[in-house]
């Protein structure tokens, strides 16, 4: 079944949030460039592997690269080339509200009418802006304003304007991620695009990207900007791999261990394929995955994933202005599964 950024799901509520992961913390992170290992060497499966690349070759995206314990077991296409990573942007934010949530300069119960939150003409209603930054980042937000940088999808089936108080319903929407981009510039001080490079880029190692990489979308139906990056599937993996290791890097904690815990817990249920939602991450099914596996996912098939059963990130970029295809969601977790198989029990 095909999950897919800019495809509108409708999802339920769910109580609780996921246990702690099972795995231990990788045993390695790259230095100033990645380390290969052989794969047949780490009791990977190569006829499941190249069968797997065999699978990926057809696909004709940019790059693909697979990252097992912090090593790269496999890299096709070209890892070095930025892409525009489409909503991978989101995930990106999120990890950079976890350190500002553990900063305290960023409150999740704050409603939008104490951050003095409006938009243009419709203005929000004094029942839209209850809406808390929490329900932002779960998506629940309830306010269903027109925004920048949104797909025909989300345009064809936003709700009604007041149909969904806020936190009731889910709905994959564009408004809300942009403002929290206005609402994290306001309460850091911070470009976005520069606190990533700094918080995040440069102290995991990123060999490519810069903040010269980000860039502010406008519309002119709404007062909050889009922030889109680009980046190459290496540095795409590191930031894979962060999460993974529960937001540490070497001896060094970079995002909240309880912020990525939080964050890639399932809040809502997609009614297609069983993929979940939290914060601006999307979860996949325990019972089928492990404990804690998510993945960062952009439209036309931009996708950072993680598996901690496995100890795995894969990634995989799609240059939407060169190459000819573009991958669904339920494509990708076809291929993760063949690479997860692959992968030592």
């Amino acid at each position: 079944m095909r999950i897919a950024l800019g495809v509108l799901l409708v999802a339920t509520m769910v109580t609780g949030v996921r246990a702690e992961p099972t795995t231990a913390p990788n045993a390695s992170v790259p230095g100033v460039s990645w380390h290969s290992i052989d794969p047949a060497g780490a009791g990977w499966s190569t006829e499941r592997l190249a069968a797997a690349k065999t699978f990926a070759d057809r696909l004709g995206v940019t790059a693909h690269m697979v990252v097992w314990k912090g090593e790269v077991v496999a890299s096709w296409g070209d890892v070095r080339r930025k892409v525009d990573v489409a909503s991978v942007r989101k995930s990106l934010l999120s990890a950079l509200y976890g350190i500002a949530v553990a900063d305290g300069k960023i409150h999740l119960d704050s409603t939008l009418a104490q951050l003095d939150i409006d938009d243009k003409p419709p203005s929000l209603t004094s029942a839209e802006k209850k809406a808390t930054v929490r329900d932002l980042l779960m998506a629940r937000s309830g306010v269903y304003h027109q925004a920048a940088h949104e797909t025909a999808a989300i345009k064809r089936n936003r709700p009604e304007r007041g149909s969904h108080a806020p936190g009731s319903f889910w709905f994959y929407n564009n408004w809300d991620f942009n403002v929290l981009g206005a609402i994290y510039r306001q309460a850091t001080g911070e470009d976005i695009f520069w606190s990533f490079a700094k918080h995040i880029a440069s102290p995991i190692g990123m060999e490519d990207f810069n903040a010269g990489d980000g860039r502010y979308v406008f519309d002119p139906s709404s007062s909050y900007p889009a922030y889109p990056f680009r980046l190459s599937a290496r540095d795409a993996a590191r930031f894979g791999l962060l999460y993974l290791d529960g937001g540490r890097w070497g001896d060094r904690q970079i995002v909240p261990e309880a912020w990525v815990r939080e964050s890639t817990s399932t809040y809502s249920w997609s009614n297609r394929g069983r993929q979940g939602y939290g914060y601006m991450w999307w979860t996949l099914p325990a019972d089928v995955w492990g404990e804690g596996a998510a993945y960062a996912a952009g439209h036309g098939g931009e996708i950072i994933a993680f598996v901690p059963a496995k100890q795995l990130v894969v990634v995989q970029t799609v240059d939407r202005d060169e190459d000819a295809k573009r991958v669904r969601t339920s494509v990708f977790l076809e291929l993760l599964r063949m690479i997860a198989d692959a992968a030592p029990n």
